[in-house]
């Protein structure tokens, strides 16, 4: 077998749709670097980073995620989650509406009469915000909030003193609506030092990286996926949440949500901030601006992944159930098929080549993508990969083409990838590319396909055909004398069936023992409808079927049928009764054997229920 650990694309399929991703837009170039605070202008106009953090905190990042700069007005949206924390909520709507404005994010925007301001999003909100957060605990307003950020952000985050100095010296609009504000009351002190509060917080230095955490952070109920640590309380993220759908990215908020239908928060240094809720973050950044304030290149990113990936807000349906239901190898659980012992020898420590994982829920982008990580990380140590339809209730066109992709990559290493209990998916996965030798109708028929391509790759064609075997060499039989092994040789006449035959039928007496020497026959229910149900067993040349009802006197549970023409031997109930007085050591022999075979089934049915509880 191939050294799959060495071969094996390390790449995730992710990965290589964001490094596309990136080179699509790398030489866009649309919109203008901000220059109204001149510390701004020094950006260049070609950094781009594009990263994803997912709620249980793996990372994909691509392009310039890890270069510096400034949080701008993202940090809007987080300092009112604490503000929220601080006054609670009727106090801050007393103070601050979440009214879209329809205006840009530096207008002097007053609600008339009460002089509130619209949202918390533009600067007069923003501004009222940074007044309603507490001086306590010995900390300054400033260094709450960057602690704040910080722990939404999973790092301990700075602040960029050239930049905060080049806001406070420029920030003379802001100044004048600080000075509105305290006129109608809407904060409750001479504004200077929430003004200078303000300036710092929007020169917090971050990286996309960061945004992306900070998002993930959002989408996992306030708890940040990396530290686990609860930054943002629960209560209040529908709040922060709400506000960034309606006005994060200002005058353009409207049709955001309609066309990419993200909450999201934009910053005039190139950032911008997007929240799958319960799934996922964005981040992105590209200092040029549109003539909104916001990320040229961002929006079409944005735009793009919303598409690509399906991830608009009101497409997704109900939360995600978590996509892996539960997985094991074929150590754990083997296929139905009873193998002749030299098979089983040669099985023997085969079976983690084959990794099963079982599926369920809706398959999307954010469900699946764990999976996708999940597998990369196996398949080196795997032969096959066999993926479960089961539970699963639906797949959309993302999730097909990762699993189609990955069955593509993972192929060239010498990895199979397999659909089993496909039934309902068959059409549309065999639209996308999957043979019908890949699809099966049930994990056992995946597990003996892969156990039988494992057996021809240890011993050959030749050597992994089903032999006959001679009386002896049967399982219950082996160990017997000669002179027993000729008594029982007079006494089981040879018989004969042809592929299709029924050998036992269910609710039949069971009056017989069956040592099977040539074939291999099936063991399943009956359907309720009538026909062949769920399959039970497969038994090939040296095993023996029909002891249980042969043991217990009870009626046949299930049918059975050879597979091919077979050639078995009979033990009825008379000549056991029989052997008891003429041959006893015999009857003993028999007896330790099937205990020892029912013991063996026992065993295996436990370590197989161990799997599936694990």
């Amino acid at each position: 077998m191939t050294d799959l650990s060495s071969t094996i694309p390390l790449c995730s399929p992710i990965e290589d749709y964001l490094k596309n991703l990136h080179a699509r837009h790398q030489s866009c170039l649309d919109g203008s670097v901000a220059d109204y605070i001149p510390e701004l202008a020094k950006a260049r106009a070609d950094w781009f980073g594009i990263c994803i953090a997912t709620r249980d905190g793996h990372v994909y990042e691509v392009g310039d995620a890890r270069q510096p700069f400034t949080i701008q007005s993202i940090s809007k949206a987080l300092t009112y989650g604490l503000a929220l924390e601080d006054r609670g909520e009727d106090f801050i709507l007393s103070r601050i509406s979440v009214e879209p404005s329809g205006e840009a994010f530096n207008a002097i925007s007053l609600k008339p009469g009460s002089g509130s301001p619209f949202n918390p999003m533009i600067n007069a909100g923003a501004i009222a915000t940074c007044g309603q957060v507490l001086i306590k605990d010995g900390q300054s307003r400033i260094q709450r909030i960057l602690a704040y950020l910080s722990g939404c952000a999973g790092r301990q985050l700075d602040i960029d003193e050239a930049v905060y100095r080049s806001e406070s010296a420029t920030g003379h609009r802001n100044r004048a609506i600080g000075w509105m504000l305290r006129n109608f009351g809407i904060i409750d002190e001479e504004p200077t030092d929430i003004l200078e509060t303000y300036f710092q917080q929007c020169a917090i230095r971050v990286t996309c990286r960061d945004l992306a955490v900070i998002g993930a952070t959002l989408a996992n109920d306030g708890r940040n996926p990396l530290t686990h640590e609860q930054v943002i309380k629960p209560e209040f993220m529908d709040n922060i949440l709400s506000v960034m759908s309606t006005c994060g990215m200002y005058d353009y908020s409207g049709e955001w949500l309609y066309r990419i239908g993200l909450p999201a928060k934009s910053g005039v240094g190139g950032g911008v901030l997007a929240v799958l809720p319960g799934q996922l973050g964005i981040g992105i950044f590209s200092p040029p601006l549109d003539a909104q304030g916001n990320s040229a290149r961002g929006i079409q990113v944005c735009s793009d992944l919303s598409r690509d990936l399906a991830l608009h807000l009101f497409a997704s349906g109900s939360a995600p159930t978590k996509a892996i239901r539960i997985t094991y190898d074929g150590s754990q659980v083997a296929s139905c098929r009873h193998r002749a012992k030299s098979m089983q020898d040669a099985l023997r420590g085969k079976g983690h080549r084959i990794r099963m994982v079982e599926l369920q829920g809706e398959l999307i982008f954010s469900t699946f993508e764990p999976v996708v990580r999940f597998i990369l990380k196996q398949a080196p140590y795997c032969q096959f990969i066999v993926l479960s339809l089961h539970h699963v209730v639906n797949i959309d066109d993302v999730a097909l083409g990762l699993i189609l992709d990955l069955r593509n990559r993972l192929q060239g290493s010498g990895v199979e990838v397999m659909i089993c209990n496909a039934d309902k998916f068959f059409e549309v996965l065999a639209s996308k590319g999957f043979e019908e030798q890949t699809l099966f109708v049930d994990d056992d028929g995946a597990l003996e396909y892969c156990e039988n391509k494992i057996l021809f790759s240890i011993l050959g064609a030749k050597d992994a055909i089903i032999k006959p075997v001679a009386l002896g060499d049967t399982f219950l039989l082996h160990g017997l004398a000669a002179d027993d092994l000729e008594w029982l040789d007079h006494q089981l006449p040879a018989r004969e069936a042809v592929a299709g035959q029924h050998l036992i039928r269910s609710d039949e007496p069971s009056d017989c023992l069956y040592l099977l020497l040539a074939g291999s026959i099936e063991v399943y229910l009956p359907a309720a409808s009538g026909g062949r149900g769920k399959r039970l067993d497969v038994f090939e040349a040296g095993r023996t079927f029909g002891e249980m009802g042969f043991i217990d006197g009870s009626a046949r549970s299930a049918d059975v049928v050879a597979l091919e023409p077979c050639t078995y031997r009979a033990l009825d109930r008379d000549l056991y009764d029989r052997m008891g007085r003429e041959r006893p050591a015999v009857r003993m022999h028999i007896q330790e054997q099937l205990s020892r075979q029912l013991a063996a089934s026992l065993r295996k049915a436990n370590i197989e229920m161990a799997a599936f509880r694990a």
